[in-house]
C-alpha cells in the first residue's frame, strides 16, 4: 500500500460574475448564421485608483457587453431597461466575425444567468 500524496488536480475555470448597471437598450442580433442573440452593455464602476505617473486617471468604469444565445436568458435581458441594476453570470468568450472583409473580434460574456436586482428610477 503506497502512502504517496497524491498532487492536487489543476481545474480550469471560465466563470464570469457581474453586477452593474444596463446603460441602453437590449439590442437584437441576427448572424449571417440565422442565429440569434440579445447584446446588453452593463456598466460596472471599479474599485478606486489612483493617477497614473503621468497624473492621468484610469477609467472608472468598465463597459462589458453580455450575449445571451439561449431563449431564457434573452428572455430576461429583453426586459431590461437603461438603469436598471443587474446581476449577470457567464463564461467570457471571443468571438471571431469579418466586417468589411476584415476579420476582427470582440470579447463579451456569455449569459448563462442573469436577473435584475433593481429597477431603474423613473421619472
Amino acid at each position: 500500500m503506497s502512502t504517496k500524496k497524491q498532487e492536487p488536480v489543476a481545474v480550469n475555470v471560465n466563470e464570469v460574475r457581474l453586477v452593474g448597471t444596463v446603460s441602453g437598450d437590449p439590442e437584437s442580433r441576427v448572424l449571417p448564421s440565422g442565429d440569434e442573440l440579445l447584446v446588453v452593455r452593463v456598466v460596472v464602476p471599479r474599485l478606486p485608483v489612483r493617477a497614473r505617473s503621468d497624473g492621468r486617471r484610469p477609467p472608472s468604469v468598465d463597459v462589458i457587453d453580455c450575449c445571451a444565445w439561449d431563449a431564457r436568458p434573452r428572455r430576461t435581458l429583453g426586459g431590461w431597461e437603461p438603469g436598471d441594476e443587474v446581476e449577470v453570470t457567464g463564461a467570457l468568450r471571443r468571438r471571431f466575425y469579418r466586417t468589411g472583409g476584415v476579420a476582427a473580434s470582440r470579447v463579451e460574456v456569455e449569459v448563462s444567468s442573469a436577473r435584475r436586482l433593481r429597477r431603474a428610477a423613473s421619472g
